[in-house]
C-alpha cells in the first residue's frame, strides 16, 4: 500500500476497489457524503522581487494579444531560502478578450549558497480597470530543485499572489509564495 501509483489507484477504483482507496487513506480520509474535505494550508516560503524590461508586443491572436516581457533579474528571500532570479527567463503574457492576462513565466532563481532552482510560474492576473491594483492576481509556481538542501520544493504544490512591484521605468513584479499543505 505504500507505493500505490496514480494509474494503481485509477485501475483499483475502476475495478470496484474503491475500499482499497478508502483503507489507502487511512480513517481521517473519510468524509461523508456532500461535505467537502477541509482545504490545503497555505504557508509561506518567499516573497520575490522579479525585474522586468518593458513588454515587447507579439502580436493579435485568434486567442487575443500576445506579448514576451523578458526577466532581467530580482531577488527571493523567505524563511529557508534566498537569493537571486537570473536575468534571461521570460515571462509570455496574452491579454484575452475578457481583458484576464494569462501569464507564464519560465526562468531560474539561484540561492546565496549557489544552488539553481528553476521556475516555471502560471498565472491570471484581472483588473477593470487594466492598471494596478488587480482585482485577481494568482500564480501557481512549479519549482524544480536539484538533489540536496532544497529537494522539499519538489515535493509541493505551491501558489502565490502578483503585485505590482516596479514603476513604467523599471517595471517589475512581486511575488508572495506559498505550499500548500494538508489542513
Amino acid at each position: 500500500m505504500a507505493s500505490l501509483t496514480r494509474r494503481g489507484m485509477m485501475v483499483a477504483a475502476g475495478a470496484g476497489g474503491a475500499s482499497l482507496l478508502a483503507r489507502g487513506a487511512g480513517a481521517s480520509g473519510a468524509v461523508p457524503a456532500g461535505t467537502a474535505r477541509p482545504a490545503p494550508r497555505p504557508e509561506w516560503v518567499y516573497d520575490a522581487t522579479v525585474e522586468l524590461e518593458k513588454d515587447i508586443p507579439m502580436g493579435t491572436t485568434i486567442r487575443g494579444d500576445r506579448f514576451r516581457v523578458p526577466i532581467i533579474g530580482g531577488t527571493f528571500s523567505g524563511p529557508e531560502l534566498q537569493g537571486r532570479i537570473f536575468p534571461g527567463g521570460f515571462d509570455w503574457q496574452l491579454l484575452r478578450r475578457d481583458k484576464y492576462w494569462e501569464l507564464s513565466a519560465d526562468y531560474f532563481m539561484e540561492t546565496n549558497d549557489g544552488v539553481q532552482i528553476h521556475v516555471l510560474n502560471q498565472g491570471l492576473w484581472y483588473s477593470p480597470t487594466g492598471d494596478w491594483p488587480a482585482t485577481y492576481a494568482v500564480t501557481t509556481p512549479q519549482l524544480e530543485a536539484p538533489d540536496g538542501r532544497y529537494d522539499w520544493l519538489n515535493r509541493y504544490i505551491f501558489t502565490g499572489t502578483v503585485g505590482q512591484g516596479g514603476t513604467a521605468e523599471k517595471p517589475a513584479v512581486k511575488l508572495s509564495i506559498f505550499r500548500l499543505l494538508n489542513p
